[in-house]
């Protein structure tokens, strides 16, 4: 972790995840230093861990399937917790897939282990004492998922460029973490995955 005034950068190596904890008012602002990385983002609420930040109820909050910058992602109990404030990406971000998982690399056909946001999850907050029942819907940055006239998902190479950004202000405390999904089975992460970036500034 390095700090430069009032910013601190937290790397994320690729396949693993990182959180980081930021006050209301704070900026987050996630990168794809390499390009064609996607972002499992995930947000809980500090004072209580058992509200977070959810893809379902933000999609009703705004009636779209990503919020357009100036407009807000809610939580479980409908607050506003986090407000997209900036996006330097082709603006290509998904709310409909669920986090990998294990489960999900056994049904692709991976032996064995395999790295996953899900998992990256637990150990991260793990990291900060915070443990959770269940693993949230992620804001899935810079990942490409689109819907075809019969209504099947199109899963394509993220459109980032080295160096997009999504920028966020937090409306509440609470802890964010940033998992570099390690997901190399199906072609979401350009030619491999890659490395993030979380800088958060006071």
């Amino acid at each position: 972790m390095k700090s430069t005034s009032s910013i601190t950068r937290v790397d994320v190596p690729a396949r693993q995840g990182r959180a980081v904890q930021v006050g209301a008012g704070n900026l987050v602002r996630v990168s794809s230093p390499e390009g064609a990385q996607v972002g499992d983002l995930f947000a809980v609420v500090s004072a209580d861990t058992t509200e977070h930040l959810s893809a379902a109820h933000t999609r009703g909050h705004v009636n779209r399937l990503f919020p357009h910058v100036g407009e807000q992602f809610v939580t479980t109990r409908r607050r506003p917790i986090l407000t997209l404030v900036g996006d330097t990406s082709p603006s290509r971000h998904d709310m409909l897939i669920p986090a990998c998982d294990p489960a999900r690399y056994q049904q692709l056909g991976h032996p064995g282990p395999h790295a996953s946001c899900a998992e990256n999850l637990e150990t991260a907050l793990r990291g900060l004492g915070i443990e959770i029942a269940t693993v949230p819907q992620p804001v899935n940055v810079f990942m490409d998922v689109t819907v075809n006239a019969s209504g099947e998902l199109v899963w394509q190479s993220s459109p980032a460029a080295p160096g997009a950004t999504v920028t966020f202000r937090a409306e509440l405390d609470c802890v964010v973490v940033v998992s570099a999904c390690p997901q190399d089975l199906v072609g979401i992460n350009g030619h491999g995955t890659g490395p993030m970036a979380i800088e958060v500034q006071g």
